[in-house]
């Protein structure tokens, strides 16, 4: 979680170098992650924007109005969380721009380490920013929608892209600029013979989805599980063959899978900050357990330093290593 960039974010408002919105603003919030508290006086509605489903998923119990896309225009203000992604950032930064009415404020605030100066040098140069503070290890900065000009040149530099095989990405998805490695090596251990009903579990774009789909002469249903939204869109434009796939935005590790499958194949991720965090891929793995037929099979693909045997040994009947190389391996396990 942003707890730190979220502070940054509203400090400016606290300390008084930004007026605080009237009651009766309307707020866009783009990239909001759960956990920021509203200085005192801040009663305008927020519009949050938020696309990533566990996120999402609790800014809304919280009872924010959110949204996985923008929606509407004509904003009195925008705000920014800014991440690790620039090219993400920018376009959330060119969001803000179209969406709020002439001289609305537009804040961005973000952590050092994720680049925030970088970014705020950037924006100066397309749209010169009234003011900056640094505050809880990063800084805000904020300046005036005075047209749309800035927009569309950071959208110009971060277009839609195109990655091998045919795949459409966006800036901000996992492996938004190349097919992963590790999902090569699952693919490519994959048996031929998958059939019946087949899950992709953190499916991101759809490359092992789309995979799956083209070799696999067996299949009743495909369906993909994903946490990103726009991960999710990308893949309905990715994935299409005989079977017309389903696409489920979820968060696997706190909302039940409804369906059972003969098969499911996975590449979970392992952190959500810097540093790995093994407990996501155990909690895919038992969720995966739960969403195999008797008999099922699971095949995933991991970095090779996460300890993930234990867990395969105590949520199925059996488990393999399939392969290997520097830096991932690749289990099958039956259920």
């Amino acid at each position: 979680m942003a707890a730190e960039p979220l502070k940054t974010l509203f400090y400016p408002f606290a300390a008084e170098a930004l007026p605080l919105p009237r009651k009766d603003a309307r707020v866009l919030f783009l990239g909001a992650e759960p956990g920021f508290r509203l200085p005192a006086g801040f009663e305008a509605a927020l519009h949050i924007v938020q696309g990533f489903r566990p996120h999402f998923r609790t800014l809304r119990a919280s009872g924010y109005a959110v949204t996985p896309r923008s929606e509407g225009a004509g904003f009195d203000m925008a705000l920014v969380l800014a991440g690790r992604h620039r090219g993400q950032n920018e376009l959330r930064i060119a969001e803000a721009i179209e969406r709020t009415v002439p001289g609305g404020l537009i804040a961005v605030a973000g952590g050092k380490e994720d680049g925030i100066d970088s970014l705020r040098k950037r924006i100066d140069a397309l749209a010169p920013l009234e003011g900056h503070l640094p505050k809880h290890h990063g800084v805000a900065f904020w300046f005036r929608r005075t047209g749309t000009e800035a927009a569309a040149t950071l959208r110009a530099g971060n277009p839609d892209l195109v990655v091998e095989g045919g795949f459409k990405t966006k800036p901000g998805m996992f492996s938004f600029d190349r097919v992963d490695a590790g999902s090569k090596l699952l693919a490519a251990s994959l048996p031929g013979d998958l059939r019946g009903s087949i899950a992709d579990f953190c499916a991101g774009w759809g490359y092992l989805a789309a995979d799956v789909l083209q070799r696999s002469q067996g299949l009743v249903a495909l369906d993909l599980y994903e946490a990103d939204f726009e991960a999710l869109e990308a893949a309905r434009l990715n994935v299409h063959g005989a079977i017309e796939p389903r696409f489920f935005w979820i968060d696997l590790l706190t909302e039940a899978v409804e369906r059972r499958y003969d098969a499911i194949v996975m590449n979970p991720p392992f952190h959500r900050s810097r540093a790995a965090e093994p407990e996501i891929g155990v909690g895919m793995i038992r969720a995966a357990s739960k969403a195999l037929k008797p008999g099922g099979r699971l095949f995933m693909v991991a970095n090779r330093q996460l300890p993930y045997e234990e867990v395969l040994a105590a949520a199925f009947a059996s488990h393999a290593e399939l392969a290997r190389d520097g830096m991932f391996k690749v289990f099958s396990a039956r259920r």
